[in-house]
């Protein structure tokens, strides 16, 4: 188990996480390869990569007001507002996951619409 964390923990530093032990999440005396907030954008992903194959998708606008509480959470916490639990990050997390890849999503339609509507005209 010991080798298989070590290179899960060398992942999770490659996608670009912190990994700070006070902002990660346990189990079994191992920290996860990514933080509380990554765990959960990681998550929000998945679920909405699952969501787009049953062709349901949040509007762009919902999508920015998800992505919206994750940075109002890591902001209020940059700026010591208030300090942030890792349930908090864990669920901000989610929401940023969903939004983003719910933007990108729509990002991509947009484009391939408006490319064939330039194909189209020519």
């Amino acid at each position: 188990m010991t080798e298989r964390w070590i290179k899960l923990m060398q992942l999770g530093e490659y996608l670009g996480c912190h990994q700070l032990p006070q902002r990660s999440f346990f189990l079994f005396g191992y920290q996860f390869p990514l933080c509380a907030r990554c765990t959960g954008m990681l998550v929000g992903e998945i679920f909405a990569y699952a969501l787009l194959i049953l062709k349901k998708a949040f509007s762009p606008i919902f999508s920015l007001f998800l992505l919206g509480i994750m940075g109002l959470d890591w902001f209020i916490q940059f700026v010591k507002i208030a300090p942030s639990t890792n349930f908090r990050r864990f669920v901000t997390g989610i929401c940023g996951g969903l939004g983003s890849v719910f933007l990108c999503f729509h990002f991509a339609l947009n484009t391939v619409k408006a490319l064939r509507a330039c194909i189209k005209k020519n």
